[in-house]
């Protein structure tokens, strides 16, 4: 099921899903406090599905992370959280076998599962690591990222060390606005030695495979706020998604979404998990979401109905894009489109 089919549907995005697997920033939470209707939302699906969260943030433990959604009001023990770390461990154990000495670059949650399996942990170059592992952590510093490099300093092909980084997310949602992630820490790093690190996390498969596998998932819904890890992640996973635009990508990110990075399912929040997802039908030249419908004709994206809601304009706008092959930047899109109603923080 998705934005294509000709006719309309009454399900839900969660029927016939049997986990749930949700993203943690801009989808349950921003900083510390829930985003508006995710907490109730989570807690209704949880009645009919199996809940899990995946998360790309490696500043904190399962256990951490388990206490603050459960302070949320949310039912979540440590064994629901599957987090960079964790895959980033599965990369290591491939590489350098357990207890060698480890160069972390992060926080607490990183730390806790480079120990658990197995490891020394260092902070510093002069230790000799066998491998550097980075992942986000507020309190990272210049002098840390120094140590990253001085330690990667010769290229792998020429007898340096792995260098594995949890993820690349470029963002991070904070309660006050969007801040730098991990991806502009480990781009820090790369652009002082000339090395690529390799990515545990979201949009790579093997954590999604363990959540899959932990959750003993067959039909499985993971639910994120951005295209090019969360949905483009799940999308290789062979996982159905939903786009929540309660974090960071807005409307203009999902019109130009490539191929291989568009959800099943655009959701301005997660009520609408629980509501009848209308599908995009092809009539009279465009596409049509409810009363919403919208065509491309040559190089002009035209709006031929807006609807009642503009999560559904949206919805429209997209499959039409989408349909038509032709990449956004090329097209004349009516601002009307770009309108952003949506909750973000």
């Amino acid at each position: 099921m998705g934005l294509f089919s000709k006719k309309q549907s009454l399900r839900t995005p969660l029927d016939g899903v049997d986990t749930v697997l949700a993203d943690l920033d801009g989808v349950v939470y921003a900083g510390p406090g829930a985003l508006p209707y995710a907490v109730e939302s989570l807690n209704r699906a949880a009645e009919h599905a199996r809940l899990g969260y995946i998360t790309n943030n490696a500043s904190r433990t399962d256990a951490a992370v388990a206490e603050h959604l459960s302070g949320l009001g949310l039912t979540v023990a440590p064994s629901d959280v599957v987090t960079s770390p964790q895959a980033a461990m599965r990369l290591l154990t491939t590489m350098v076998p357990a207890p060698a000495t480890i160069m972390v670059v992060g926080g607490d949650g990183l730390v806790d599962e480079v120990q658990k399996a197995g490891y020394v942990v260092t902070r510093s170059a002069e230790d000799a690591p066998a491998a550097v592992v980075q992942g986000f952590a507020p309190e990272v510093a210049w002098t840390d990222l120094a140590e990253a490099a001085f330690a990667l300093k010769l290229p792998e092909d020429e007898g340096g060390i792995p260098w594995i980084a949890t993820n690349t997310d470029w963002t991070i949602p904070r309660e006050r606005g969007v801040a730098p992630g991990n991806g502009t820490l480990v781009s820090a790093v790369h652009t002082a030695i000339g090395r690529l690190a390799t990515v545990a996390g979201k949009p790579e498969v093997p954590i999604f495979e363990e959540a899959k596998a932990r959750f003993d998932a067959h039909q499985a819904l993971f639910i994120g706020d951005r295209l090019d890890t969360d949905i483009l992640g799940a999308v290789r996973a062979g996982i159905d998604s939903a786009l929540v635009l309660t974090g960071i990508d807005r409307p203009k990110h999902v019109l130009a979404a490539p191929e291989g990075s568009r959800p099943t399912y655009i959701l301005s929040d997660l009520r609408e998990l629980h509501e009848p997802y209308p599908e995009s039908v092809q009539r009279d030249g465009g596409h049509w979401v409810n009363g919403a419908g919208v065509r491309v004709t040559g190089g002009d994206v035209e709006i031929l109905a807006e609807g009642d809601a503009q999560i559904d304009l949206l919805r429209a706008g997209a499959s039409a894009i989408w349909a038509s092959g032709t990449p956004v930047f090329v097209l004349r899109v009516p601002e009307r489109l770009y309108d952003d109603p949506f909750h973000r923080p």
